[in-house]
């Protein structure tokens, strides 16, 4: 079965990373590593090596906060979609909650979908098999083993009550 995730079909909803400033600490341990590199060559000493397989590997890890154009959670007809997990089909979905969770001195939003049918069962398309190279990076999601699927909703482009509020909307929709 062929489905088409695009933005623009109708009754599709799709929220990207959010272009903005604070993910600058990206490009900055890029450049980082760059030098790190630069001096472990230059010097021959393994310290420098360190420091730079340190921050090249942070780097790589949250290079997914700078693919903004790119579509990372969603819903269409067929359910909710999410990068590098799959299509939950709405009927598997028991329900949809937003949360609040107190860290350090600020709160984060956690999206957090419960299903009702094993994951195998839930998923219309399944995309948690990534390429090698995309296998160290940020996922977009966590899942504990209650089957619960959750998702900082901090990154993205929407406020968070806007996302909850959407999906709860067309999980009311379409589940019928």
């Amino acid at each position: 079965m062929s489905v088409n995730l695009d933005e623009r079909n109708a009754g599709g909803y799709a929220v990207a990373y959010e272009r903005e400033d604070a993910y600058f600490p990206v490009y900055v341990t890029a450049a980082l590593a760059a030098i790190f590199f630069t001096t472990a060559w230059i010097t021959g000493t393994a310290y420098w090596l360190v420091l730079a397989v340190a921050t090249a590997a942070f780097t790589y890890y949250n290079i997914p906060l700078l693919e903004t154009g790119r579509p990372t959670i969603g819903a269409n007809q067929y359910g909710i979609f999410i990068q590098a997990f799959g299509l939950l089909r709405w009927r598997a979905i028991e329900r949809i909650d937003l949360v609040e969770i107190a860290e350090r001195a600020m709160t984060v939003h956690e999206l957090q979908i419960a299903l009702n049918v094993a994951l195998g069962s839930a998923l219309v398309a399944d995309w948690r098999k990534q390429p090698a190279y995309r296998s160290l990076m940020r996922l977009p999601w966590r899942m504990d083993h209650n089957g619960l699927v959750r998702i900082s909703l901090e990154p993205f482009d929407r406020p968070p009550d806007e996302i909850h509020r959407t999906f709860l909307r067309m999980w009311r929709y379409y589940r019928s």
